[in-house]
């Protein structure tokens, strides 16, 4: 019996709540999976998992087992790179925000991959809230507040924002020269995809942060659109600068209130607080501090 590897297909059948689904992530074929667990529960005592047609779930006994599993496994790879001087690999699993990814992720991964080539990245694209064991995610990259207790959050980055309209809006309804002026302009508003309500428009006034209702021009899902409604002369938004950029660069949009910025964005990588953080994860976060703080 291969306690270790039996280890690793449990932990994995656990998180996905899948034979199949965990068979796919490990590369195993879903009846050589079943055989070693049912050979492990038999050399265990004690049966980890119940099965149904429908779902499959956890005992008493594969509760409690699962969590010393976790941390056992990642205390073991630690120990492997400490004496055998080798580096981490297998598979890492990180969901993005999708301009971050765009902007700052991929653009700085080939120096990653090289210099962990024994790491197999897999990465999807999403601004939901993800069950991270649930999905088999190890962790996810997110711009905005953290609000989800279940998560340990690492601070990466405060990105600049600002407040911008296009010129063809800026001919129709003016400028704003400070934010009383507000009340007569159109917001875009940004809607959460947790909330299902929109962001607030805020600005810094008096060394403290301030909360504008502006009359609304409509209400959007999604970063593109966005800003393409923007373009488009539709209202004002506020967004991370680094996201527009170019237009502000080519006149294609022009800032606003410029003495009365948005607070900065926070930007954190997150992973679940009942794990032990793998090497694999670890390396990835602190790489992720670096390109961030550049």
């Amino acid at each position: 019996m291969d306690q270790v590897r039996a280890m690793k297909i449990f932990v994995r059948i656990y998180e996905r709540n899948s034979f199949t689904a965990a068979a796919e992530d490990l590369d195993i074929p879903r009846a050589t999976l079943t055989h070693v667990m049912n050979q492990f529960e038999q050399w265990l005592g004690t049966r980890l998992l119940e099965r149904s047609t429908r779902r499959v779930r956890p005992t008493l006994d594969g509760e409690a087992y699962y969590h010393r599993c976790v941390n056992l496994l990642a205390e073991l790879e630690e120990a492997e790179l400490a004496f055998r001087q080798s580096q981490p690999k297998g598979r890492l699993r990180v969901d993005l925000h999708g301009t971050l990814a765009r902007f700052f992720v991929i653009p700085a991964l080939p120096a990653f991959i090289q210099r962990y080539p024994g790491i197999e990245l897999s990465f999807s694209e999403t601004d939901r809230f993800v069950d991270l064991i649930q999905e088999g995610v190890d962790c996810v990259v997110r711009a905005g507040m953290l609000r989800d207790s279940s998560l340990i959050g690492r601070h990466l980055a405060n990105l600049p924002q600002v407040t911008c309209a296009s010129p063809a809006y800026i001919k129709t309804y003016g400028e704003p020269q400070n934010l009383a002026d507000l009340i007569n302009h159109k917001a875009i508003n940004y809607v959460s995809p947790t909330s299902g309500k929109p962001f607030p428009f805020e600005f810094e006034a008096n060394g403290a942060m301030q909360e504008v209702t502006i009359p609304t021009a409509i209400s959007v899902f999604g970063a593109e659109i966005y800003t393409a409604s923007a373009i488009a002369g539709i209202g004002l938004i506020q967004v991370p600068k680094y996201r527009i950029a170019r237009e502000l660069q080519q006149g294609i949009l022009h800032e606003l209130l410029p003495g009365n910025p948005p607070p900065p964005m926070p930007v954190s990588v997150l992973y679940p607080h009942n794990r032990h953080l793998s090497p694999r994860v670890r390396v990835f976060v602190d790489w992720l501090k670096e390109i961030f703080t550049r």
